[in-house]
């Protein structure tokens, strides 16, 4: 019962033989867990025919034996924080947990929630572009649902334009949210800055996913933005293990091993501070062979530090 309940939630519709093919189960033994979900409370509808399937509802009250009202509230609003980056390294998971739990939110719960983000400001803001949760969670949907989606994109230079794309995965990197998707129109694997991206509409066409060119979908948004061009090629040999760089500048860059205690770290960027960041995190020596403007920050920093001490 527990898993088919988790089927229904992380897709919108499920044809009933795939459905009870997934879950190792007669059509007849699926209708019958149905009728038993029903019972408890949640609104699953049935479709008939060669192509019937089931689809889990919104429903007129929250489904028992989960959650009451109050806590129904804490969560979303707790996941909506979440989702906006305040705690690091959860937020992807926030998302897909907020779709779940927005779904099945009945309308005036759906209006608390919304009025407690409104009106709440965080004492510290965040240092990085600020994202609708509720955008964030119009696009997870899409994802689940394999279903288009369009919406308005500012690119860097400024350029508004309407967008319809199948999208496929929404990637966390850093302070930024990146939706991987194929842009219908233009025919070809994109990556979009969702703060950028604004009017997220689902149309309710859906779409077999296709393959994505890449392992998985963050590296295809690391691939992607490698490849943007930036003011600066930075290039430091570090006295330090590649494996304990890479832990301290993630994606950010590449370290390549030079020997058993040594590597070689590259990243292309548009502002030298974010470089002086990390190599100070690291804890190690190192030497900047380019660009000469990485080595007079660096010089300029250094004596404003000294200066202060």
């Amino acid at each position: 019962m527990l898993r088919l309940l988790s089927l229904l939630q992380t897709h919108r519709y499920w044809p009933g033989e795939e459905l009870a093919g997934r879950l190792g189960v007669s059509p007849r033994t699926l209708r019958r867990d149905v009728d038993r979900l029903r019972e408890l409370g949640y609104p699953v509808d049935a479709t008939r025919g060669v192509a019937g399937g089931y689809q889990l509802q919104a429903g007129a009250a929250l489904p028992p034996l989960l959650l009451d009202d109050e806590e129904a509230v804490a969560i979303a609003v707790s996941l909506r924080t979440a989702a906006g980056g305040a705690v690091s390294g959860i937020e992807e998971t926030s998302v897909r947990a907020l779709a779940k739990v927005i779904q099945v939110l009945p309308p005036r719960l759906r209006r608390r929630v919304d009025a407690l983000h409104t009106y709440t400001v965080p004492s510290i803001p965040g240092d990085g572009p600020r994202v609708d949760s509720g955008a964030l969670t119009v696009i997870a949907q899409a994802c689940r649902d394999d279903e288009r989606l369009r919406f308005r994109y500012t690119s860097r230079d400024g350029t508004a334009t309407g967008r319809l794309v199948e999208p496929y995965r929404l990637v966390s990197r850093g302070r930024r949210w990146y939706l991987v998707a194929w842009d219908v129109e233009r025919h070809d694997w994109r990556t979009f800055r969702v703060d950028r991206l604004s009017e997220p509409v689902a149309t309710g066409a859906r779409f077999r996913p296709r393959e994505l060119p890449a392992e998985d979908a963050a590296t295809f948004v690391h691939e992607r933005l490698a490849a943007v061009p930036t003011r600066y090629h930075v290039v430091v040999d570090v006295r330090a293990p590649a494996a304990d760089v890479e832990k301290q500048v993630w994606t950010w860059g590449t370290a390549e091993p030079a020997g058993p205690a040594s590597c070689r770290l590259t990243m292309n960027v548009d502002t030298l501070d974010w470089p002086a960041f990390l190599l100070g995190s690291i804890g190690a020596e190192f030497d900047v062979v380019e660009p000469a403007e990485l080595r007079d920050y660096l010089r300029e920093m250094g004596e404003r530090f000294v200066r202060s001490v």
